[in-house]
């Protein structure tokens, strides 16, 4: 990797949320000893008529991370115990950041086995948002984080580009707002992309 990449890789997050999101795939996540490939992302796109986002109220403290720099990780905590990671977009001040869904395992393939016992088939090391944080071993100590620095959870550009005929995209993953915008983005017929469950409201009895 060369100072060139990661400037341009910095330039992709410092612009809009979409083309960020579908720049992600392919590059590779560092935490803790393993290593994935990205391979599957959905964007969100803040204060800007994004009902899905954290941020589509306003800032708060659980959401600032999101209005700014880019580049950095905001890291929440999710139905009471699964950790998920995004990577902010945009310019300063305005929130919107791409949710990392799924990876593979291409590094410190025994540290991810050791994280997730469970796990039968390697794909599955970090196929999901919640199980691609707890391959890597990211929790809220990560939120804030320059994940294009040196520290100790690093975002690198891909290896090779994902071409975009590789790409498809398609509505986006348990949400209760705007579920069906097309902003969740995958490398086709990769193993490791998470299942499709189309977000359906409770019924009151």
């Amino acid at each position: 990797m060369t100072t060139t990449d990661l400037s341009a890789l910095s330039d992709l997050l410092a612009g809009p949320v979409v083309p960020a999101a579908r720049g992600l795939l392919g590059c590779r996540l560092t935490g803790h000893g393993v290593t994935v490939r990205i391979t599957e992302v959905e964007a969100y796109a803040g204060t800007a008529g994004d009902p899905a986002s954290h941020a589509h109220r306003g800032r708060t403290p659980r959401n600032a991370v999101m209005f700014g720099p880019a580049g950095h990780a905001y890291v929440y905590f999710t139905y009471g115990m699964h950790w998920c990671v995004n990577v902010v977009t945009g310019p300063d001040g305005e929130a919107s950041a791409v949710l990392l869904r799924a990876g593979e395992v291409v590094d410190g393939l025994d540290a991810a086995r050791e994280r997730r016992p469970a796990v039968r088939r390697d794909v599955d090391l970090a196929r999901g948002p919640a199980r691609l944080c707890a391959a890597l071993g990211i929790d809220r100590s990560v939120s804030g984080a320059d994940l294009l620095g040196d520290g100790p959870v690093r975002l690198r550009p891909p290896l090779a580009p994902v071409a975009e005929a590789a790409v498809t995209a398609g509505p986006r993953v348990g949400v209760t707002g705007a579920h069906d915008v097309p902003w969740r983005f995958w490398i086709t017929g990769d193993p490791t992309v998470s299942a499709y469950r189309r977000h359906v409201p409770r019924t009151r009895r």
